[in-house]
């Protein structure tokens, strides 16, 4: 095929000398005529100063718009020639020039709508019986002319099959019910840019329309579907289409500056040619180089862009472009028709057939088409994607084949409406060149995009396929070559994207431009693309950058932890040590020294003490309200029964160094059975105060949240400070006219000092209640129940220690000092008089 296309070229280039008659190819009259709307030019003139409705004709050429018009000539005259496809039955077509403009669209569009044989359009009530001019119209190539077009032939339910308008508004087969296309909508393709991006992690971009329909459509359907995907939009903008307003210059300027001020190596441009190449040639001037520029069909084929001076230097250019397979033999039919063009005959057979179409009615308004050879257009011919008009001809075809009644040898001529082929066309697949197409939901069809990238190689263009996309993209990297300084792949990141269990902190003025950071402990990662953490529940916690929250689990203090494990045996050890003491005493209970110790007194002081230690249990396993409350209780009242005995003791001892005169009248109330009256009336004085601790407020169980990471700490809370302080301020009071009555007692010689002792197990009680408040106020984990516990022994061991502890060393080691008149001095009366 490329020899004879060489061999036309060279006639073609010979004969283009002289005008050809190529104008008058665009009309034949036929049995069913099928309308054309195609670009022919590209320039309009006298649009702005239109003050009149007179015609509006464009200058100069629009070679990829003559193709599409020649494919359509291609393909009706192939049907016509077809023995199976509308046997019998001659299509004829009238095809017009839009000029890229509505206002030159809507004149052939009017014709269309006309009644056939006539001028003028009827205004009926019902359209039902009404035969327009053409079964069905082909075009036009923008979306902006589809959406004037679609709802003058949709009133009239005349098909409507565009080879080029992509817009996503198309769609909307409510508005524009008899619209179809044979391209996809701009969704496809904006679902594919994104993808490519995301494939590069390029999500910090510009992005860039013409301002019309498809630039503006496009644009807003990218930003939608981009928000989505993590990317970033540094700057979305605007190009002017009408080049020559004395604006555009500057629009363009300071499209570029901002840009460049964004410092984005990635544009993304949804424009068509002319407009696109405004833009790329700003660039040039302006430097804006190394940049990867993604485009589509619109303009990335433009031959006119292509061969822009030093358009090399922009960058990387990648886009896509609908996959079209190529049309057997158009090629060679485009150049014998530019032979034959030439020749009279042929010129005058297409004249008689243009009289026979009315063309004194509109012309078709391309003069300059007689003025080009087959080798202008050469370049063109070769990469213009023409099969959308080639299958748009051919699904009319078959829906008037189907709607005929048509069989593959015969086909009757039957007087047939516009309205009656959309059935046929919604619900029936055809056939073309051996590929079966139909007609989606939405009225388009989707044969799905090539990526396609800028081979630059001695100056020469190559448009090398890089990929492809349909359900889903890929990317062939290696056909990839960028054109940056260390031909590297270039980045363009605003943020990166956030790893599970990170949140997006926005920085800069942009708001999808942020940092990833970790989300905090005990929160987590709760949605896709999330800005913020979510809190966790109270009971609950979570790591460093976590996607979930866990349950705590409860923390107190385990009898089987090794800690409590020691405690225990240290208990063990001070309750064996208490009950041998009271063994002790008991064997020795007639003794001086334990009558002047305070005789059976002791017993129950030891007992009381062992019932302290003992309650260290109620701080070990897991606390509740009752637990919490009545480890209080006891712990006041066991140290109140101990320091009752002393309380007595130390009175007694008091009435006889430091009020002797008064001693003998008193001390009865502080000896014998009275004693023990007095100790019962300590104990239920600290039974009162119990029971106010018990009104005013128990401490009680409270999970703690925050004094441990991953756990609940169960501790037990004191309610009301007062009754804490009534309850066990009482003891201290006691215990504190102990160390009144006894720190300055002295016995003469080597006299055992009985007072001294009560004196150290004080202090020894205040030394370590100084130290429990202290911890206890300040810790917060389970180290609050060894403290308590530690408390308890330590007193336990103190009083052992300082008061019980010489007295047993005196009993088992020292029997010789074990005598009264050892202990004369230490009252006044006999020791065994204390004890009765």
């Amino acid at each position: 095929m490329v020899p004879n296309l060489l061999l036309c070229l060279s006639f073609g280039y010979a004969a283009a000398l002289r005008p050809t008659c190529l104008s008058a190819q665009f009309r034949r009259p036929g049995d069913y005529i099928i309308g054309g709307l195609f670009p022919f030019g590209t320039d309009t003139i006298n649009l702005t100063t239109r003050s009149e409705p007179t015609s509006v004709g464009c200058e100069r050429l629009f070679v990829d718009g003559l193709i599409w018009a020649l494919g359509m000539k291609f393909a009706i005259d192939q049907i016509n020639n077809s023995t199976s496809l509308l046997p019998g039955v001659k299509l004829g077509y009238d095809m017009h020039n839009t000029c890229f403009e509505p206002v030159v669209a809507l004149q052939p569009s009017l014709l269309f709508l006309t009644q056939n044989g006539t001028t003028g359009i009827g205004v009926l009530c019902n359209y039902t019986d009404y035969q327009p001019r053409v079964t069905a119209v082909i075009g036009p190539h923008k979306s902006d002319l589809c959406m004037v077009t679609a709802k003058l032939f949709s009133f009239f339910l005349i098909p409507q099959v565009s080879y080029g308008a992509s817009s996503e508004q198309l769609s909307n087969t409510e508005l524009y019910p008899s619209f179809y296309r044979t391209v996809a909508s701009d969704k496809s393709l904006v679902e594919a840019v994104v993808l490519l991006l995301n494939r590069f992690g390029w999500n910090w971009i510009a992005t860039l329309g013409s301002d019309d329909e498809y630039g503006r459509g496009a644009q807003g359907l990218f930003l939608s579907i981009a928000a989505n995907h993590s990317i970033c939009i540094a700057f979305e903008g605007l190009i002017p289409t009408d080049l020559a307003d004395p604006k555009a210059q500057h629009q363009l300027e300071d499209t570029i500056k901002l840009i460049n001020n964004t410092k984005v190596n990635i544009i993304v441009l949804f424009a068509f040619s002319q407009p696109a190449q405004a833009l790329l040639e700003q660039s040039i001037r302006m430097g804006l180089r190394e940049k990867v520029w993604i485009g589509t069909e619109a303009w990335i084929m433009s031959d006119k862009i292509a061969t822009t001076p030093n358009i090399q230097s922009i960058g990387t250019v990648l886009g896509f472009i609908m996959k079209a397979h190529s049309v057997p033999g158009f090629q060679k039919y485009v150049a014998d028709l530019f032979t034959y063009v030439q020749q009279d005959k042929f010129c005058q057979e297409s004249r008689e057939f243009n009289h026979l179409m009315n063309s004194d009615v509109v012309d078709t308004l391309c003069k300059e088409c007689d003025h080009i050879s087959l080798r202008n257009i050469s370049s063109v011919l070769r990469h213009s994607q023409m099969q959308p008009v080639y299958i748009a001809v051919y699904s009319v075809a078959h829906a008037l084949h189907r709607a005929l009644g048509c069989t593959h040898h015969v086909c009757p001529k039957a007087s047939i409406k516009s309205w009656q082929l959309l059935h046929f066309m919604n619900t029936f697949p055809f056939t073309v060149n051996g590929q079966s197409f139909k007609f989606d939901h939405t009225h388009g069809t989707n044969t799905g995009y090539k990526l396609i990238f800028w081979s630059w190689k001695n100056g020469t263009l190559t448009y090398l396929p890089a990929g492809d996309y349909e359900d889903s993209l890929y990317i062939d990297k290696s056909q990839i070559q960028f054109h940056t300084a260390d031909q590297k792949e270039p980045t363009s990141e605003c943020f990166r994207h956030c790893k599970p269990g990170q949140f997006k902190q926005i920085k800069g003025f942009h708001l999808c431009c942020y940092d990833c950071t970790d989300c905090p402990e005990n929160t987590f990662w709760s949605a896709k693309d999330s800005t913020t953490c979510t809190p966790c529940l109270e009971h609950q916690w979570s790591p460093v950058q976590s996607t979930r929250c866990y349950d705590r689990s409860e923390k107190y203090l385990f009898w089987n932890e090794p800690l409590t494990i020691a405690l225990l045996t240290l208990m063990s050890i001070t309750i064996s040590l208490t009950c041998l003491t009271a063994v002790l005493f008991l064997k020795s209970l007639e003794t001086p020294l334990v009558q002047a110790s305070g005789g059976k007194l002791n017993l129950f002081a030891l007992f009381a003490l062992t019932l302290l230690c003992l309650s260290s249990c109620l701080y070990i396993g897991k606390p509740s309200n009752t637990l919490c409350m009545t480890q209080q209780i006891v712990y006041a009242l066991c140290l109140n029964g101990c320091f009752s005995t002393f309380f007595i003791k130390s009175l007694e001892i008091t009435l006889v160094t430091e009020f002797p005169h008064c001693a003998p009248t008193l001390l009865h109330w502080v000896t014998r059975r009275r004693a023990w009256l007095l100790v019962a009336l300590c104990l239920l004085t600290e039974c009162s105060f119990c029971v106010c601790y018990l009104h005013l407020g128990p401490d009680h169980l409270q999970p703690d949240y925050k004094s441990l990471p991953t756990e609940v700490l169960l501790v037990c809370t004191t309610q009301s400070w007062l009754a804490f302080a009534l309850m066990h301020g009482y003891n201290s009071c006691i215990a504190f006219v102990c160390f009144l009555c006894t720190f300055m007692v002295r016995t003469s010689g080597k006299k055992y000092n009985i007072a001294r002792g009560i004196t150290f197990a004080i202090l020894i009680y205040f030394i370590i209640w100084i130290f429990f408040i202290a911890l206890f106020a300040t810790l917060k984990t389970v180290l609050k129940s060894v403290t308590q516990i530690s408390t308890i022994l330590a007193t336990t061991l103190g009083i052992l220690g300082t008061y019980y502890m010489p007295k047993c060393y005196i009993i088992l080691l020292k029997p010789d000092l074990n005598t009264v008149d050892y202990f004369q001095n230490s009252i006044k009366e006999e020791p065994e008089e204390d004890s009765q």
